[in-house]
């Protein structure tokens, strides 16, 4: 039996990797294109259902459906003017939003393109196979899935190791490794089975998998308010009331002189007056931030985890696999006295050609690379593979001419030794000496030895392995301690060996011999301190803290509790990529913070251009207040109408492509917030309605 992947064309697996890859060379350009592909969705969302959900924006519906019935019964230029020029002011502000909508559906369109119907290849109790729909799987069912074929749903490898190009996916078209009993074990429905044979249990329902999360999400259907955004949405309806009582108390107090004001032109006052601007652009600015998470491979399941990051105070890192490449690695050949280094090197890769494990693997690799020795066997040898009993791996080769039998082990220190001694030989002291160093530093020494026709065995010397730090890691960490955040490194190893690790990596804290329980506890010391924390992680025993952190970032190469317990996912399983979502973060906040002091000094300007005009010829002291020196009033309240428009459609690549985010102190950032969009925000409407009136006292009947 064997699965059918409904499509399995490489170029629709590599559509989302080409897209992610544009949009982030381009920024998330705004165009035309872009603008005419949301007209239609923004008209769309002229429903008063979906105004409501914008209580700013609702109050505007309601004024230009008002004006409209005003300028049915009361026509006028000026009253049709007004009333258009409001029906723009929403469809604008519905357009920002269908704009960053629209660049998300883009994004799962390219996704859904990978999707692939498989018919699954599914266990039955007794250990035959059925052929089932990858629809009708069920949480614990477990599937094969074979070289060549699409695993048919998420899920855990719980039995075997294969290669897998997860490219449509995260678009990095290198294939992974993924197998049973590890950190490495998750898989991904969609998916595509390289090499070999894997059985997996899986863990989400049909339609709930993570790239159906991951196409909900970056179209914004998934995507709820922040707190932060709620508590925005209740200032600027608070501010509305205000401004509307305001403007309701102004028509007794025109009448009372003898200078009843237009409905129209109090629609227009208020509708000027209120936030229109960040009540327009607010839900864009946090539809645009998910998206650019997505943009760098980052799913977020939360938003109020993207607006925390931008806070975060604390980095936890797990070490293997997060900060190191999770593997030991042979780094260096520590011969004994008499015994040459190349001679070492040689008999080290020799006993590690039947040694699977990646640590001998990789002695094999350090012999090739550093003294250009290739893996040669004598006819005849006989190879003694690795086991977790012997904690050995070598070779047995018999006398060949002139050439004696030689029997060569390399392993633990303590069984290579013993060993030694088994053999009639006595452990150099030079070698012991160089084992204690090597674990003194925070290494693993593995001991070579060898036993030649007979003789007593001796010891050529010692392989260090230690756990390699990932490259560029002590720069990303240098770069988030000027953002003011400190990272702390939490494992399992002993506290020499974490000390070493940490001061190579360039890590500001280490936590050593930590248990799921000490991680828990850190975090909560640090929260209950008033820190943020947030934390890398990939291992089921990371779960727990992934879930209580405030930012919880999983590996997608890490197991499915980690990536269930966390609120953010990288699909490129880089724990530096933390750095990149803090600044994402911070973007984010500096945005909404920036346009709303934008939109609240735009107000400032817009009273003086209305106000005047509304009462300059019942009190000409107010003519002192029209510095702008407008038309006529009916072109005033026009123009800061037509200018409240046509703002929102100015700052909506603002709002998506997001203020640029410089690492500098708070303080900073407030001081240029307020020299750039607030001083901005008050100029701006100067010129921008003396512009606009210019033009409108050129029609007729202004």
């Amino acid at each position: 039996m064997t699965a059918t992947p409904v499509s399995t064309d490489p170029a629709a697996s590599a559509a989302p990797a080409a897209a992610r890859t544009s949009a982030a060379r381009t920024g998330g350009a705004f165009g035309p294109r872009q603008l005419l592909a949301a007209l239609g969705p923004a008209a769309r969302r002229l429903d008063p259902r979906h105004q409501l959900r914008t209580p700013v924006m609702f109050v505007v519906w309601v004024g230009a459906l008002a004006c409209t019935v005003l300028a049915v019964l009361h026509p006028s230029a000026f009253a049709w003017a007004i009333a258009a020029w409001l029906w723009a002011t929403v469809l604008f502000a519905n357009l920002a939003e269908a704009v960053a909508e629209g660049r998300g559906r883009a994004q799962a369109d390219s996704l859904r393109r990978t999707r692939s119907t498989t018919v699954a290849r599914r266990l039955r109790a007794d250990g035959t196979e059925e052929e089932v729909a990858g629809t009708a799987l069920a949480v614990g069912d477990l599937v094969v899935v074979e070289a060549g074929q699409t695993i048919p749903g998420d899920g855990d490898v719980v039995e075997g190791v294969a290669s897998v190009d997860e490219s449509a996916v995260t678009g990095e078209s290198a294939p992974v490794i993924r197998e049973s009993g590890g950190d490495r074990c998750a898989v991904t429905g969609g998916t595509r089975v390289l090499s070999d044979r894997v059985v997996v249990r899986i863990t989400a329902k049909p339609g709930e998998t993570f790239l159906d999360r991951m196409i909900a999400l970056v179209e914004g259907s998934a995507r709820q308010k922040t707190p932060n955004e709620i508590a925005l949405d209740l200032l600027l309806a608070a501010l509305t009331l205000v401004f509307l009582l305001a403007v309701v108390t102004l028509q007794p107090l025109a009448v009372y002189s003898g200078q009843p004001q237009p409905l129209v032109v109090l629609v227009a006052l208020l509708v000027c007056l209120i936030p229109t601007t960040i009540g327009a652009l607010l839900s864009a600015i946090g539809i645009a931030g998910m998206d650019r998470l997505v943009r760098r491979n980052v799913l977020a399941l939360s938003g109020r985890a993207v607006e925390a990051a931008g806070d975060v105070d604390v980095l936890l890192l797990d070490k293997t696999g997060t900060i190191t490449l999770g593997d030991r690695q042979a780094v260096g050949f520590v011969p004994a006295e008499g015994v040459g280094v190349e001679d070492l090197a040689r008999a080290a890769q020799l006993s590690s050609l039947a040694d699977e494990t990646p640590e001998g693997r990789s002695v094999v690799v350090l012999a090739k690379d550093a003294h250009g020795l290739r893996g040669t066997t004598v006819a005849g040898a006989t190879f003694v593979p690795f086991t977790a009993q012997t904690r050995m791996s070598g070779v047995d080769q018999p006398a060949d001419g002139a050439t004696p039998a030689r029997q060569v082990r390399k392993g633990a220190a303590s069984a290579v030794l013993a060993w030694v001694r088994e053999h009639g030989g006595s452990p150099a002291a030079d070698v012991a000496r160089a084992v204690d160093e090597i674990a003194g530093s925070g290494g693993t020494p593995l001991v070579v030895a060898e036993a030649v026709d007979g003789a007593p065995a001796r010891a050529l010397g010692v392989v260090h392995l230690k756990d390699v730090v990932k490259p560029g890691m002590r720069a990303r960490f240098d770069e988030l301690r000027r953002m003011g955040i400190r990272t702390v490194m939490i494992t399992g190893d002993n506290a020499l060996t974490a000390r070493a690790i940490g001061e190579e990596a360039g890590v500001d804290d280490v936590l050593a011999e930590a248990t799921p329980e000490d991680k828990l506890a850190l975090i909560r010391r640090e929260q209950g301190e008033g820190r943020l924390v947030a934390m890398t992680g990939d291992g089921t025993n990371d779960a727990p803290a992934l879930a209580q952190a405030d930012v919880g970032v999983a590996m997608n190469t890490g197991t499915s509790a980690a990536k269930e317990a966390g609120n953010m996912v990288d699909l490129d399983s880089d724990p530096t990529k933390l750095i990149e979502i803090v600044a994402i973060g911070k973007q984010l906040l500096i945005t909404r913070g920036a346009l709303t002091t934008f939109s609240l000094a735009n107000d400032v300007a817009k009273y003086f251009a209305i106000l005047p005009a509304m009462f300059a010829a019942l009190y000409p002291q107010l003519d002192a207040l029209n510095v702008m020196r407008l038309h006529s009033p009916q072109s005033a309240v026009l123009s800061a109408v037509v200018f409240n428009a046509l703002v929102i459609v100015a700052l909506v690549p603002v709002a998506l492509r997001g203020v640029r985010y410089r690492p500098a102190a708070a303080g900073a950032l407030l001081r240029r917030n307020l020299l750039v969009y607030g001083v901005g925000g008050l100029v701006a409407p100067f010129v921008g309605i003396k512009l606009i009136d210019l033009v409108v006292a050129l029609l007729p009947g202004f």
